[in-house]
């Protein structure tokens, strides 16, 4: 599917035929703000517009979703989330990292903020309890930016002769300083060298690996951030030209080629943040709706990339894993 046609399927234009109930002037408004670009988000917000419907709310029939892309332009997030609060929207959907949240917490303290986040919710200053959230947020949180040295004690398992673990992290992500201080402590009691590469564009993650290959990197972890989900072909891609193992945080990257993926299931949380979203245009006031984390997270191995890098992989491992692709 081509990018324009994924933009379409995204904003509803595609999805939904016109219909007098689709144009209803009753209909809900809410605003979906997200720090990454559509054509990567496909199924994180099908599964979103999945928990919607479950509260009896469906796009284009009694809801109207407006949705703003920063395009892996953090900085573009207060001006969007500006314009969703121009609107009046009835709530946001603030996915892809703690900035969109923070964003749009800054725009309104008002309007309902139901967040996606994979960092820590209360270090990141959007809650102050997760039980009962203050103010006009609530959300999911996926844990994935705290889960870095639990994937680099992976790493080091499957391949314990890994003198040297490079590290991907994108400096404009606010969790970036935290995931780097968990990749050196883990690092540090792995017994490994760590060799941390800075990339916010695609052409840093290429002069990255350039360097990962030039430090002898044994493997390579991909740190959470949205810009890197939404780069992961290419980030698996150059994995495979260096032969490098990889390791991310989303279960896609080893979809698309990427050796290994760690987390939480992001459809789940997107779910999850639909229906927290139905309960609130329902009436539910965030004030009482605990920020949610899950309770499973599945290790997810390619088996088809290991045998292109020339990698083999201990049977106690692969049986660790949630998944096998082969």
């Amino acid at each position: 599917m081509k990018r324009r046609e994924f933009i379409l399927a995204l904003g509803g234009a595609a999805a939904w035929p016109l219909s007098a109930s689709a144009q209803q002037a009753d209909a809900i408004v809410a605003g979906l703000l997200h720090s990454g670009s559509p054509d990567d988000q496909v199924n994180l917000v099908s599964a979103t517009r999945n928990g919607l419907k479950e509260a009896g709310y469906i796009e284009g029939q009694n809801l109207k979703i407006e949705y703003r892309w920063a395009e892996g332009r953090y900085d573009r997030l207060p001006g969007l989330a500006a314009e969703l609060v121009n609107l009046h929207v009835a709530l946001i959907i603030a996915a892809g990292g703690s900035d969109p949240a923070r964003a749009a917490r800054d725009a309104t303290s008002a309007i309902p903020i139901v967040f996606v986040s994979a960092a820590d919710p209360i270090k990141a200053g959007l809650v102050a309890s997760l039980n009962r959230p203050e103010g006009n947020v609530t959300g999911i949180s996926l844990i994935g930016s705290t889960l870095e040295a639990k994937r680099l004690e992976l790493l080091h398992e499957m391949l314990p002769q890994a003198s040297t673990i490079g590290v991907l992290i994108n400096p404009k992500y606010s969790a970036a300083k935290a995931q780097l201080q968990e990749a050196e402590e883990a690092t540090a009691r792995l017994g490994t060298k760590l060799v941390s590469q800075n990339a916010s564009t695609e052409r840093e993650v290429e002069a990255a690996f350039t360097n990962f290959v030039e430090q002898q990197a044994g493997a390579v972890l991909i740190c959470n951030d949205p810009f890197f989900g939404s780069a992961r072909e290419r980030i698996a891609s150059l994995a495979i030209r260096d032969k490098l193992p990889a390791m991310s945080f989303r279960r896609e990257f080893a979809e698309v080629g990427g050796l290994l993926s760690y987390g939480a299931q992001f459809e789940e949380g997107y779910r999850q943040a639909g229906v927290y979203a139905g309960r609130i245009l329902k009436g539910a006031k965030t004030t009482d709706l605990p920020v949610i984390q899950p309770t499973k997270f599945e290790l997810v191995v390619n088996l088809k990339t290991a045998k292109a890098i020339g990698l083999t992989i201990s049977e106690s491992f692969l049986l660790r894993a949630d998944e096998v692709i082969e």
